[in-house]
């Protein structure tokens, strides 16, 4: 699988995804697009982050902060989905990170809201703004 990323190491700029799906990971898979130096993000912790979350099956943008005004969300780590709550785990504040989730590590065969299909492999361009 392949992930473009328009703008990889432009914080300041909504990232910009698309997917190329072929083969699809089972587990959890990583990539750090810009090495942040502040604070590190442990599952215990409350995070703001900018993202961009897309479905993996057409690169369709599913939820974005950036299409949101551009205003950082803030949550504790312990309580959003596997794939998030690992893969912001151990990122550094200034940090900017693909996350490809498969769907035993983000919302299973249920999906979300109509928007996110059962079984869905996703992708998510986070960065990490401040860790409280």
């Amino acid at each position: 699988m392949a992930v473009t990323v328009e703008n990889a190491d432009d914080l300041t700029r909504a990232p910009g995804a698309s997917v190329t799906p072929d083969t699809l990971p089972n587990d959890l898979d990583i990539t750090d697009l810009v090495v942040g130096g502040g604070a590190e993000a442990s599952h215990r912790d409350t995070v703001q982050v900018q993202y961009e979350g897309r479905l993996v099956s057409n690169s369709s943008e599913f939820d974005s902060s950036w299409s949101r005004g551009g205003t950082p969300v803030e949550f504790p780590l312990g309580q959003v989905i596997d794939g998030f709550k690992l893969g912001i785990s151990g990122m550094r504040e200034g940090g900017r990170r693909i996350l490809v989730v498969p769907p035993h590590q983000g919302y299973g065969p249920q999906g979300a809201g109509g928007v996110i299909p059962g079984n869905a492999h996703l992708v998510f361009v986070v960065d990490l703004v401040k860790v409280n």
